[in-house]
């Protein structure tokens, strides 16, 4: 039966690499994104001059909601692989961002839902500024994911508190 359990961890703990290609999808979807904030950038320039500021507002929380997805999907790929794959090798230290190879997996999802918020934030600030295009039943809506999405990244981050400075911690428990 021993054989049979380590050979059972070793097929287990080898699946890990089947977590690679989602990570090398995730690069991909960059592409896209980069894609489509071209394209709407392209789109904001060649309209700037008819364009009223409310308008030019909105364009640029496309771009900066655009850029918060990226830095997401960024996040995603380089701290899942560490955690969930294989150690980055850091030849070049100076060249990698400060919370590499620092990151766990509990502040990966602190980092994750604090984009989320944010990212939610940024398009609830668009759907007011276009009132004209949006409902009072979508307002309420969005306004209600938004605080479910805060509401559960300050139970997240609290719960990560409790769980760092609770009695069992360091305790072998």
């Amino acid at each position: 039966m021993h054989k049979f359990a380590r050979t059972l961890q070793v097929w287990l703990f080898s699946s890990r690499w089947l977590l690679a290609p989602f990570y090398f999808c995730l690069v991909a979807s960059l592409f896209a994104l980069l894609f489509k904030l071209v394209q709407h950038a392209s789109h904001m320039v060649a309209t700037l001059i008819d364009s009223n500021e409310a308008s030019v507002i909105l364009d640029i929380l496309s771009l900066i909601d655009m850029t918060l997805v990226g830095s997401l999907i960024v996040l995603v790929i380089f701290s899942g692989y560490e955690n969930f794959v294989s150690p980055v090798d850091n030849d070049q230290p100076k060249q990698w961002p400060e919370w590499m190879g620092d990151i766990d997996f509990s502040g990966l999802k602190l980092k994750l839902m604090s984009s989320i918020v944010a990212i939610s934030a940024i398009q609830l600030l668009r759907a007011f500024m276009d009132l004209k295009n949006a409902t009072d039943r979508d307002l309420w809506w969005s306004v209600g994911i938004h605080i479910a999405f805060v509401v559960s990244a300050l139970l997240l981050a609290l719960s990560d508190r409790v769980s760092d400075h609770g009695p069992a911690k360091g305790h072998g428990h």
